[in-house]
């Protein structure tokens, strides 16, 4: 493929660390990142590719390529063995979690993904009238940073591993109860003042696919197998190191959290919607507004529209040029602290959506990152 400014601009902005890492023998030329427009092709990973096709997904975790990983690790001192990799359990098939919004049933993805904090969004997001959260308006974008913090807030506050600790509470963000007294707080309040990538597919068939996959970041650890052509990811930055009863606490076994969140909607009987973004925490605010904006706008308009993000600390980033300029004036009024980001921000998410309506599929790549939407030629 041709190499774009996005991934030229990622390139150059770690290509310290590419060079220190085994990933810049691939990912750079004599030292140097490709250039915008550069042809960059994966003959090694392409191999690595066909032999999976050819011999299944087995195959990595206990025939050759789990050898290549094995021999690769024990030269470059790495901490994964051709043991461990054999011990990876079988995919788990888990059960969406679900709620309404806006007349669709939503299914989400749970534990250790984010679905939990998008549930919560949506159902005290569901509380208030559509107008008063528009977040083009200052009182809607103010109230969509409230119930994006707390939502986060909550999700922090309650760990959950679904493998390891049977939790009564962790149901607490999805009761409708919850989120009623989450919006009266809300309410209360202001009178008072990674690398990650998301797949959504559709067929005529009726089937659907929402799929988020990570790395953890840009470039994952940097490190890449000469033999196998792939990233090696970075996720045991997501594991806890301090707190030994913490859930996510790093173990043998251990699955490390995550904030993905696909996602499929649901009219009548029928897939609608399957949406999906990367972009860490931001993930479920990013999809929560362009659910909201579908009611009023076209898919594109949705997910090209203006977007914004609240940490759990209070910090609002939002793509200040293309906002309103009362808006981070109110968000300070009321004690957040605003973090302005360029107009497509590459840190407020790529949303990847594709709908079915009116016996047609509209797909929309997220500008805000590179990405793409096709279907077949009829």
């Amino acid at each position: 493929f041709k190499v774009t400014e996005l991934q030229h601009a990622l390139s150059q902005r770690e290509i310290k660390h590419l060079k220190a890492g085994t990933a810049g023998k691939i990912f750079l030329k004599a030292g140097k990142s490709y250039k915008v427009g550069a042809v960059f092709r994966q003959p090694v990973l392409a191999q690595t590719l066909t032999r999976l096709a050819e011999h299944g997904i087995e195959d990595f975790y206990h025939g050759e390529i789990a050898g290549i990983i094995h021999k690769d690790m024990v030269k470059h001192d790495g901490l994964i063995r051709n043991d461990d990799l054999a011990q990876i359990p079988w995919p788990i098939e888990r059960k969406p979690l679900s709620c309404r919004f806006q007349g669709s049933r939503v299914l989400t993805f749970g534990e250790p993904g984010a679905g939990r904090t998008l549930v919560e969004m949506l159902n005290v997001a569901g509380k208030f009238p559509p107008e008063k959260i528009n977040p083009d308006t200052p009182q809607g974008a103010l109230l969509l940073s409230e119930i994006i913090k707390q939502a986060n807030l909550d999700r922090s506050d309650r760990p959950f591993d679904p493998n390891f600790y049977p939790q009564v509470r962790a149901k607490r963000m999805l009761k409708d109860d919850y989120a009623e007294k989450v919006a009266q707080q809300i309410r209360a309040h202001m009178e008072g003042h990674g690398d990650t990538t998301h797949l959504s597919v559709m067929d005529r068939y009726g089937n659907v696919v929402s799929l988020t996959q990570s790395i953890e970041r840009v470039f994952g650890s940097f490190s890449v197998s000469p033999e196998l052509g792939f990233l090696y990811n970075n996720y045991m930055s997501a594991f806890e190191y301090k707190d030994i009863k913490h859930p996510n606490y790093l173990r043998p076994a251990a699955v490390p959290w995550a904030s993905v969140a696909p996602t499929i909607v649901f009219r009548g009987r029928k897939p609608w919607l399957a949406i999906g973004s990367p972009g860490s925490e931001r993930i479920t605010s990013a999809i929560l507004q362009v659910l909201m904006r579908l009611r009023y706008q076209s898919p594109y308009d949705a997910v090209a529209s203006p977007r914004l993000h609240c940490s759990i600390k209070g910090r609002v980033s939002i793509e200040a040029s293309r906002m309103r300029d009362d808006i981070p004036v109110l968000l300070k009024n009321h004690g957040f602290s605003v973090d302005l980001r360029n107009a497509y921000s590459f840190y407020l998410g790529c949303v990847q959506l594709v709908m079915h309506e009116k016996n047609e599929f509209i797909g929309v790549a997220d500008p805000r990152r590179d990405g793409s939407a096709g279907g077949p030629l009829t």
